[in-house]
């Protein structure tokens, strides 16, 4: 069992490297006057909340597996680590600087929740992978964080529209550190779970 310090440090590195993106398209939201800072919030909140749910549901399912083969999830930020590297060599840009339209309320706040969740993909995978390997009460304590973290963001994201100045650096160096961010979590879970001893045999 980790200490409490331990588990939200760990907590803070699994949501900023997994929401790099997402800062930026909440930039893109912020920065339409479509869009009310309220409904991008709640929006966001939503999102978040629906990825987290869904991390659990599946972190849940694995229980019945043994930890040291519940942390071959551990390859999984690694992949996805590696994986945005290479995007690098090849030059990809991050999205999320596309405007969007106006359909009222309700319609823009499930706007925010559904790019969340769409961007989300790699989220899953690493929330499953580090809840899988954390106590009952660790995940929940996780999902604390990220609800401070989704507020954080959301705060950023909207002082960087109104100080654009500040974003330019940002997104020029994030995307370079988050892949090795990823990688070194996922080697922290082979390592915890026992799963380099696993695949000696």
């Amino acid at each position: 069992m980790e200490s409490a310090l331990g588990i939200i440090s760990l907590a803070i590195v699994v949501f900023a490297s997994t929401n790099i993106d997402d800062a930026f398209v909440l930039v893109g939201f912020f920065a339409d006057k479509n869009f009310r800072v309220r409904e991008v919030v709640i929006g966001q909140y939503a999102g978040i909340s629906g990825l987290y749910a869904f991390s659990v549901i599946a972190a849940l399912i694995s229980l019945v597996i043994p930890p040291a083969y519940i942390g071959l999830l551990g390859f999984v930020p690694i992949a996805i680590g590696v994986r945005r590297l290479s995007n690098l060599r090849r030059g990809e840009k991050a999205r999320g600087e596309e405007r969007f339209p106006s359909t009222g309320a309700l319609g823009r706040i499930l706007t925010v929740a559904a790019v969340t969740i769409a961007n989300g993909g790699d989220n899953i995978a690493v929330y499953t992978a580090v809840f899988a390997t954390h106590s009952g009460h660790e995940v929940p304590a996780m999902g604390l964080v990220f609800a401070a973290m989704t507020g954080l963001w959301c705060f950023a994201a909207h002082r960087l529209v109104n100080h654009r100045a500040l974003g330019a650096p940002i997104r020029r160096h994030a995307h370079r550190v988050v892949p090795f961010v990823l990688i070194g979590l996922g080697v922290l879970i082979l390592v915890k779970t026992g799963t380099f001893r696993l695949l000696k045999y």
